[in-house]
């Protein structure tokens, strides 16, 4: 599928963002984000605010208008501590598209179709013009599962694996939801975990490690198993995870 800037794009520059411009081939990935503000125009406020040290390069609001808040070639500050495969801090590496949405703080809600055809005329148009693989178009949650949850499991991760313009499995859900609940043995989980590892997600460090395999299994299924987030491995987990591989 070919996408074209045929976009009305709106200027609304933020002052939060990182000099000198990037070599265009230093950008490998797009993170996507919900604003989890109550108030729109509050987020793009927020956004643009020098004290509050973060922004996004793009902000979808939601009647779907794109506006550019830092051109891509800039580093924008959305990611934070951040990881992926062998890459870190991934706000030098990445374009970050914010999504207007109140988020699980603020009354959670389903995106706007509108909303959901900016983003993908937006990641078609990027996954072109930087050559990036489109399996590095992330959500917050992939890159920082300790801390965040957004896009969340509303989300049309789906949608947009159908067009390969995000990575996703080929596995029939009817079929899935027949493992679902079924208990993996020890070593079936510590090769889920693997998997997740090899897919890219980071493995989380500290001392309570059941707390941080429920953050990053959440985040798995807030990605691929979204109808049920409960931070639970089950075989069903397990069966996407392996796929994800293929």
């Amino acid at each position: 599928m070919t996408y074209k800037m045929s976009l009305n794009l709106v200027k609304n520059y933020s002052c939060n963002f990182s000099l000198p411009k990037r070599n265009k081939k230093i950008i490998k990935f797009i993170i996507i984000h919900y604003t989890g503000m109550k108030k729109e125009s509050d987020a793009i406020k927020r956004l643009c605010n020098l004290k509050s040290k973060v922004s996004a390069n793009y902000f979808i609001k939601n009647n779907g208008q794109i506006l550019t808040l830092v051109p891509d070639l800039y580093e924008s500050w959305h990611a934070g501590i951040s990881n992926w495969k062998s890459f870190k801090l991934l706000n030098k590496y990445s374009i970050g598209i914010e999504i207007s949405n109140p988020g699980h703080s603020h009354g959670y809600k389903n995106f706007n179709p509108k909303q959901i055809t900016s983003v993908k005329k937006l990641l078609g148009f990027f996954i072109k013009k930087y050559k990036i693989n489109y399996k590095n178009v992330l959500g917050h949650s992939d890159i920082a599962p300790n801390r965040k949850k957004d896009p969340g499991e509303k989300f049309p991760w789906i949608d947009l694996g159908k067009s390969q313009l995000c990575h996703w499995h080929k596995l029939s859900l009817t079929e899935l939801r027949k493992y679902r609940k079924i208990r993996l043995s020890e070593k079936e989980k510590i090769k889920f975990f693997v998997c997740l590892y090899k897919v890219g997600y980071k493995k989380i460090t500290g001392l309570n490690i059941k707390k941080n395999n429920i953050y990053l299994t959440k985040a798995f299924q807030r990605r691929f198993r979204q109808d049920l987030v409960d931070g639970k491995i089950d075989m069903e987990c397990f069966l996407i995870a392996k796929s994800l591989l293929k």
